[in-house]
């Protein structure tokens, strides 16, 4: 099995794979933030090949050095990789997660609304200097090589019971995280279908108004 065939797109025909198109980014060569962000995919063929610690490492930095509301910082992160801890957090999982099992770590990101800004109209910001984190993380494990995974399908209460998260704390996502492979028996029919294309966006004027809410930007 080859277990990081680089970061390409690959077409998943039943438990196999095959190439449709190259991609450059190579495990340990630089990849400009605007390739990063184009070539970024949320997908689910996972190696169990362990981590390097100098690559773990490289993703913490990534959400330390991300921007939050007056650098409150309000993430707490755990990162699950060891043999008690990895193998525990996995039974959390949804059915439909079945995919991470591979997984070699799954940091579980936490944050709880006192510790960032909490301003008028329900403006609490936690939730969203928290994305931020997650999302600069992304573009780095991108640029290594790696799929970044964050899901919802997970069961938050016993997440909290088995790794000893207060209770005011919300679990807001688990980040699934490994080499890419080509190995796609954990998962389903629908998930190898969807491992084909990249998702399609909704068009520019639905998200994107200029100068008033409902005017199309383009």
């Amino acid at each position: 099995m080859q277990d990081h065939p680089s970061l390409t797109t690959r077409a998943i025909v039943g438990g196999k794979t095959k190439s449709t198109d190259c991609i450059r980014a190579i495990i340990g060569e630089r990849v400009e933030v605007a390739e990063a962000i184009r070539i970024r995919r949320a997908r689910r063929v996972l190696s169990d090949r362990p981590l390097e610690s100098e690559k773990v490492d490289a993703l913490v930095e990534a959400m330390r050095l991300s921007a939050s509301c007056f650098n409150n910082q309000p993430w707490r992160v755990t990162l699950c990789m060891g043999a008690e801890a990895l193998p525990a957090i996995k039974t959390a999982l949804s059915k439909g997660n079945v995919w991470a099992t591979p997984a070699p770590l799954i940091m579980v990101i936490s944050a709880r609304p006192p510790d960032d800004c909490q301003l008028s109209e329900k403006r609490d910001y936690f939730l969203f200097s928290t994305g931020l984190a997650v999302g600069q993380m992304e573009l780095r494990a991108t640029e290594l090589g790696l799929v970044c995974h964050p899901i919802a399908g997970y069961d938050p209460v016993k997440a909290k019971q088995l790794l000893g998260i207060p209770e005011d704390y919300i679990v807001i996502t688990f980040v699934i995280i490994g080499y890419p492979s080509t190995d796609s028996s954990f998962l389903s029919d629908k998930q190898k279908a969807q491992e084909l294309v990249r998702p399609e966006r909704k068009p520019i004027g639905e998200n994107f108004f200029l100068d008033k809410w409902g005017s199309p930007y383009k």
